[in-house]
């Protein structure tokens, strides 16, 4: 293919697509109509007054609006930046303070107890609680957890279930819970942690705890007495 025919394909296509992104009409392209009706009208049979008069009317609403959408983008915009910067602010005294998080993964340092808890939506007939490495394998199963329904907590001392201490690194956890009949009950899994930092990403806000970085929104709690 020449040089001229590739850059007329590409024009044709640039035209092709930015026509058919442009389906709804702006106040520009109805003046634009307007003019062209007015320029090609028969002269024996003009528009009348009324007509024109109404037509000038839809423009002048049409402007209106698009001015009214303008206005409303910039003070969305405005707000949404002023919301922001007010939980950014909020965001930062959470430093230090302990809080209840709707999360599944966490730090092991390698010595410490770690506490990992869930919420039953109603009593169970079986509840375990499975720890993984950061593979994915299953290290320890944790048995015989409270089965009445609301908050509870199992601790994992860091062993395997050969008694062998794990080292420290990430994990994370997953409560499997049963009624009476056998039926998968679904519970919601959290850990409680102090918040070492916060900050500021792209993605949204998160706090550090433990070197894990967890959404602002997955706070559940702040302060309070664990367990």
């Amino acid at each position: 293919m020449s040089t001229t025919s590739a850059i007329g394909s590409t024009a044709t296509a640039a035209s092709a697509t930015a026509a058919a992104n442009k389906n709804i009409l702006g106040k520009d392209d109805f003046l634009k109509l307007l003019i062209q009706q007015l320029k090609y009208q028969d002269p024996l049979n003009p528009m009348n007054g009324a007509e024109y008069a109404a037509q000038l009317a839809q423009f002048s609403s049409v402007e209106q609006l698009s001015n009214i959408n303008d206005s409303l983008k910039v003070s969305i915009d405005a707000n949404y930046l002023l919301s922001q910067s007010v939980n950014n602010t909020l965001s930062a005294s959470l430093i230090g303070k302990d809080v209840k998080l709707s999360a599944s993964t966490f730090a092991y340092d390698g010595k410490t107890d770690v506490s990992l808890g869930y919420t039953l939506p109603g009593a169970v007939g079986n509840v375990a609680v499975d720890v993984y490495n950061d593979k994915g394998e299953v290290v320890r199963e944790l048995k015989g957890g409270d089965l009445s329904a609301g908050d509870h907590e199992m601790t994992w001392d860091g062993k395997n279930d050969a008694g062998v201490q794990m080292t420290d690194g990430k994990y994370t956890f997953k409560v499997k819970a049963v009624d009476d009949k056998g039926s998968a009950v679904t519970a919601n899994q959290f850990i409680w942690g102090t918040i070492d930092s916060v900050r500021f990403t792209t993605q949204g806000t998160v706090v550090v705890i433990n070197k894990t970085e967890i959404p602002l929104s997955n706070i559940l709690e702040v302060g309070g007495k664990r367990g």
